[in-house]
């Protein structure tokens, strides 16, 4: 795999190995289902709830991967590059920037 040197460089990488159109939905339902624990944990003073988070960000992003996409995700090997990507998608769809089918 290449050496990325930026988050804006890794990003374009990103969105070519996220072009299917179920994956990009599972990675979404995770990623709102992510936020919807880190708050519901917090507002409820339920901090035992946070290890849901990765097992709904990364499970529903790594069904997506393997049983639609058929690739292998770039969380192995830029993991941190790889989440700030995932929530700077997942923005953009809410914004009207990217689609889920593309």
């Amino acid at each position: 795999m290449k050496k990325y040197k930026s988050l804006n460089e890794f990003y374009s990488y990103y969105l070519k190995d996220h072009q299917n159109y179920t994956c990009r939905v599972l990675h979404f339902i995770g990623t709102t289902l992510f936020f919807v624990v880190i708050m519901g944990a917090f507002l409820f003073h339920k901090l035992s709830l946070l290890w849901l988070c990765p097992l709904f960000g990364y499970g529903f992003a790594w069904v997506g991967h393997f049983f639609f996409e058929k690739n292998k995700p770039a969380t192995f090997q830029y993991p941190l590059y790889s989440l700030l990507s995932d929530f700077k998608l997942y923005f953009e769809i809410i914004a009207g920037k990217e689609k889920f089918n593309v």
